[in-house]
């Protein structure tokens, strides 16, 4: 079945940007002249998703506003003639129809995902995408994962070989190649230390789960910190003898939820767009 829907969890605090998260989300900290939330957005559009639902919190209204319209500031432009600005301001609030749902409770990614239940129906598959992903690359990240999706018809997460330090921060997984970019995943190991890791090929945040999946989410129990994540679902998939696939994406991802990751984002993005690249690389030269 297509998928058509989108859930992205953006109801996080953002402690790690603090004091720039206290009064906005970290999801709309600019990367060069977007919100890192728009890129996510974007990528999730050009993989062919209509329908985008945001699981928001308390402090997170920024977001709606920034895809919902803003007629003063439009008729501003407009009186200004700075119509290349209006066209831009004015795409934002069509790149797909959107809807807004708040978590009730700071549970988890897997409650997250279940607060966005009421708008997904019980037989479609549906992709989830976190807020503090960017993925550069030709073909969209997800796109590439929707691909494994309609080879197989079975769940598909993420994957990235990162350096061993990076492990414990990471679910991490073990299996069998079957091509260039696509596992058949036998086990699921949330944030292992680096003796228990099977392997160095992490889940980043992007999946395509099924209505499968998406039941189990229901009878998925708390983790010893109270919170009901989404690996305790792939865990009991597993246990079941069901199908898991990884698909390792071609694409640069830049982990914008740690300020590292942000400012490497901002450098090489900001490299690239035709309006700061050149001066941004005879700057960096001089550095």
């Amino acid at each position: 079945m297509k998928i058509r829907k989108a859930i992205i969890p953006v109801a996080g605090m953002g402690t790690r940007f603090l004091p720039a998260s206290k009064a906005q989300p970290k999801e709309m900290l600019a990367v060069v002249d977007k919100p890192i939330i728009q890129y996510i957005v974007e990528e999730a559009v050009a993989s062919g998703i209509e329908e985008i639902i945001f699981v928001t919190s308390i402090g997170k209204r920024a977001i709606e506003d920034h895809f919902d319209r803003n007629f003063e500031l439009e008729y501003r432009l407009e009186q200004k003639k700075k119509m290349k600005e209006l066209d831009q301001v004015k795409a934002v609030g069509k790149l797909a129809k959107f809807a807004f749902v708040r978590q009730s409770k700071p549970l988890g990614d897997c409650h997250a995902v279940l607060s966005a239940l009421p708008f997904i129906d019980a037989h479609e598959p549906v992709a989830v995408l976190f807020g503090d992903d960017i993925i550069d690359g030709k073909i969209p990240a997800l796109r590439q994962l929707m691909d494994v999706y309609e080879k197989y018809g079975d769940p598909v997460v993420s994957l990235h070989k990162v350096p061993k330090k990076m492990v414990p921060s990471f679910g991490v997984v073990d299996g069998k190649r079957l091509d260039k970019k696509t596992w058949e995943i036998s086990r699921f190991v949330e944030k292992p230390t680096l003796a228990q890791a099977p392997s160095d090929l992490v889940v980043i945040g992007r999946y395509i789960l099924t209505p499968e999946v998406m039941a189990l989410l229901t009878k998925t129990k708390p983790g010893p910190d109270g919170e009901i994540r989404l690996a305790g679902a792939f865990e009991d998939l597993l246990a079941q003898k069901k199908a898991l696939y990884g698909c390792i994406f071609e694409g640069t991802w830049y982990n914008c939820g740690n300020k590292f990751g942000f400012l490497k984002a901002q450098i090489e993005l900001g490299l690239k767009h035709p309006e700061t690249g050149k001066e941004l690389r005879r700057y960096l030269a001089t550095v």
